[in-house]
């Protein structure tokens, strides 16, 4: 009778361990990885721009990205209607910015948080549609406009 006590004790024992290790899981499961989600984000990756015969950073969609030449120590230049044809990459406030190079940010005048690489603001250009163009390249206005190399 003693050792059939016993062994129901240790089976439920057993269960309940297995079930507090089944809600450690799932808790951990959710948890971290919306920690994570808010502490950085992938917004950066490379490809081959053939017009240019080159490698150039891009957006997740695998667009090109452009930086303004006069655009420097946080003063913008691409501000109001330009940022319809020039569109930001923004990520939001609290997200640390990932890529294959060393990513930054600067606050934008209207507040969006803007990614920037080697302290250049970064941004896309309406007139690309595909992967692999890069139709801003060397487009003049207040200052040029140049796909951004690694």
């Amino acid at each position: 009778m003693q050792r059939t006590r016993s062994r129901t004790t240790t089976r439920r024992a057993r269960g309940l361990a297995a079930l507090a290790l089944a809600a450690v899981l799932a808790v951990s499961a959710i948890a971290v990885p919306t920690a994570l989600a808010r502490g950085s984000k992938t917004v950066v990756g490379e490809a081959r721009a053939p017009s240019l015969h080159e490698t150039v950073l891009t957006n997740t969609k695998g667009l090109t990205l452009y930086s303004l030449s006069v655009e420097k120590n946080g003063k913008f230049i691409c501000t109001g209607s330009c940022t319809s044809t020039w569109i930001p990459l923004t990520v939001a406030r609290g997200t640390t910015p990932k890529g294959p190079v060393r990513l930054g940010t600067v606050k934008r005048p209207e507040g969006k948080i803007q990614v920037t690489f080697k302290g250049l603001p970064l941004y896309t250009f309406h007139g690309d549609h595909a992967k692999g163009q890069a139709n801003g390249e060397g487009f003049k206005d207040v200052g040029t406009w140049h796909a951004v190399t690694p």
